[in-house]
């Protein structure tokens, strides 16, 4: 695997000279007024996610000392949501909801690693990844993962959750350092030698995708977990235009790697645009919790988190409310500022919305596409988030209430609860659970119920048997299809494409599957004699659900030998 250093341009642009021109032009010509008029039947998506980023260090949220005239941008252009949250006040659970749909009171990873490894995620764990590589998206990973454990074949490697690549760092712990031994590039490590700065190696690799992604010409998925601006405040260089600033070293370095994250998602943004798929792109930018106040860092100087109460962490707004900016030119709904509240969770289901893949059942979120293109929206009754051990909360309307453990944040032994109207007390300052005991019996209640095992059915289809074969000799396949959806799949037709020459025979599938039902559909391939080699067949499955048309497709690779090789 070939690694480059980033451009000098790049560089001087995300930290030394910051650029304030920006990135891309308005939409608001009449040219960006036709491109809005509706979304592609597939769009590629670009998912950008932030590490530890403040509701309000961003520009368009407010932010006075840090630069992001790229985000800013976006934002202008785009939708801008104040009501977004994050799965979790912690890294690992909050990413669990964002790639499965669950909340945190549902998901496989529920904390972040204590004194052990990470718990890792399963193969029940049906990603956004692995739901849009179904309908034939070239999904990546690149960034930070964090579910180990840190070997290349377990099924909670990114290449086993989804994504056909991935460059970054595996283990929760392991993204802590910004000048890493090695990175991982899909199962094998690449040694650096502690040489490289990561986030620029991401930088670069997430470009080579999207330009060979967009020459393919087949829809395509990037998700981009950034590990800025996490602790340490470590960036490259002399910390450009906040050199100088009278901060303290720790806060001059956080305010770079804001600033050099904000540049990295402008140059994104013009990879896009100069591989012509910008108009057929939805870039989505947010983060995984809130501020930390690590190794140094004050988030106190920054105002962080505006007017919301705590940080990463807490169960308090300043702990799970984010920004989340979604921009695309092809967006029927622009330039506008969203208040209806979203989850992580949320964001599967609108991206397998929007991708044509049928919404799987049981699961916490919901597709808020209405919110992006003006049809219907069905919003939340109420959001939970679930930190095991320590603390619970539940927003339903205007009232959100914390429940905190006996012992934890000075509660005594029976706990704590406490009562907020978020509509007059953003800053959760106000506690009225004592005026209003209706309303904390109905939240106690709500945060009794949200917990509990994955609710989820199983869903997806895959080929499996031979993974080898004689040429000329029949070869046993078998296609499984699983319908976890909500919706019955009618005129199912399943077939196994191949190479010219090859013989496929069998393949008798059901016509319908209802929800929760499987097929197992038996196919007998057989390549041709005298013709050796690795050779990759497709599994094909065609049929409706709500109205759609919907293609999944799954490939299996066999190695072909002659009759006496070993």
């Amino acid at each position: 695997m070939n690694l480059h250093p980033p451009s000098r341009r790049a560089f001087l642009a995300g930290v030394g000279g910051l650029v304030g021109a920006p990135f891309a032009p308005p939409l608001g010509t009449a040219a960006g007024a036709a491109q809005a008029a509706a979304l592609p039947a597939r769009p590629n998506f670009v998912l950008v996610v932030s590490d530890d980023l403040g509701w309000a260090e961003l520009g368009c949220y407010g932010q006075k000392l840090i630069r992001t005239p790229n985000v800013d941008r976006l934002a202008e252009q785009g939708l801008r949501f104040t009501n977004a949250y994050s799965g979790a006040p912690l890294c690992a659970p909050s990413r669990a909801t964002l790639l499965t749909g669950l909340h945190s009171g549902h998901t496989t990873v529920r904390a972040n690693p204590g004194n052990g490894p990470q718990r890792p995620l399963t193969t029940a764990d049906v990603t956004f990844g692995s739901l849009l590589k179904l309908v034939g998206y070239r999904t990546a990973c690149i960034g930070k993962w964090g579910f180990g454990p840190e070997s290349p074949n377990q099924p909670s490697h990114p290449n086993a959750r989804g994504f056909d690549e991935f460059f970054g760092y595996i283990d929760h712990r392991h993204a802590h350092d910004y000048w890493p031994d090695y990175l991982w590039h899909n199962r094998r490590k690449v040694r650096l030698g502690r040489t490289r700065y990561a986030p620029n190696l991401f930088l670069e690799q997430a470009k080579r995708f999207i330009r060979r992604a967009a020459a393919s010409g087949e829809p395509f998925l990037l998700f981009y977990p950034s590990t800025l601006p996490h602790a340490p405040s470590d960036v490259p260089g002399d910390l450009g235009i906040y050199r100088d600033m009278p901060w303290s070293r720790a806060n001059r370095g956080h305010a770079a790697q804001v600033t050099l994250l904000d540049t990295q998602v402008g140059e994104l943004v013009r990879t896009l645009r100069e591989a012509g798929v910008a108009d057929s792109t939805v870039l989505v930018f947010t983060a995984d919790n809130g501020p930390h106040h690590e190794k140094g860092v004050d988030p106190e100087l920054f105002d962080a988190n505006g007017p919301l109460r705590a940080g990463k962490r807490d169960m308090y707004e300043g702990g799970i409310r984010i920004p989340l900016i979604v921009w695309g030119p092809s967006l029927p709904r622009r330039r506008r500022v969203i208040d209806e509240p979203v989850a992580f969770w949320d964001l599967l289901p609108t991206l397998c919305d929007l991708a044509g893949v049928p919404i799987p059942d049981r699961i916490d979120g919901r597709s808020f596409r209405g919110l992006l293109d003006g049809t219907r929206h069905v919003g939340h009754d109420h959001l939970f988030w679930n930190r095991p051990g320590t603390a619970q909360a539940v927003r339903r309307g205007d009232w959100k209430a914390v429940r905190f453990r006996p012992g934890v944040a000075g509660a005594g032994p029976g706990g704590r609860f406490e009562l907020y109207n978020l509509r007059t007390d953003i800053g959760e300052r106000r506690d009225v659970a004592r005026k209003h005991p209706d309303i904390v019996g109905e939240l106690n209640a709500l945060m009794d119920a949200a917990v509990g095992p994955d609710p989820r059915r199983p869903y997806g289809m895959h080929v499996t048997g031979a993974t080898s074969g004689v040429a000329g000799r029949p070869i046993t396949l078998a296609v499984h299809l699983q319908n976890g959806s909500r919706e019955a799949w009618t005129g199912l037709r399943l077939r196994i494409t191949a190479p010219s020459g090859w013989r496929i025979t069998g393949g008798a599938a059901p016509r319908a599957l209802r929800p929760g039902q499987a097929a197992r559909v038996t196919f007998t391939a057989v390549p041709p004699s005298g013709r050796t080699g690795e050779t990759r067949l497709l599994a094909v499955a065609d049929f409706r659900a709500g109205g759609r048309r919907v293609r999944f497709q799954a490939r299996r690779t066999l190695e072909v030998r002659l009759g006496g090789d070993l």
